[in-house]
């Protein structure tokens, strides 16, 4: 996933990385912070999480931030997003506020 590649996020990548804008996240924090960023509308369970950050690493759009020792679990991986990960999710972003610009547009039209 390369900014200026027309990759299209996903709703749990593009969640993610929005929870990482706010900085270096745990999986766990990830995940209550996109419950947060949604209402709870998303609810991201282990398997989509850990897969789905594989996906963003794998990609270049996150990176580990190295392990902390955090209330004793030593294995807690710690993520931050990366400035091709900063790209995409505003290239992705600015795509979706045109759909909607789109969509607010043409539902004016047709209640008019």
């Amino acid at each position: 996933m390369k900014p200026g590649s027309g990759v299209t996020l996903t709703p749990a990548l593009h969640h993610i990385l929005l929870a990482l804008l706010a900085g270096e996240r745990h999986g766990y924090a990830i995940m209550k912070d996109v419950e947060a960023i949604t209402g709870g509308g998303m609810r991201l369970g282990p398997g989509t999480l850990y897969g789905a950050l594989r996906r963003l690493l794998e990609g270049g759009l996150v990176e580990e931030a190295g392990e902390r020792c955090a209330e004793g679990d030593e294995r807690r991986r710690y993520y931050r997003i990366t400035g091709a990960g900063r790209q995409v999710l505003a290239a992705e972003t600015a795509r979706l506020q045109r759909l909607v610009a789109f969509a607010h547009d043409h539902l004016r039209e047709a209640n008019a």
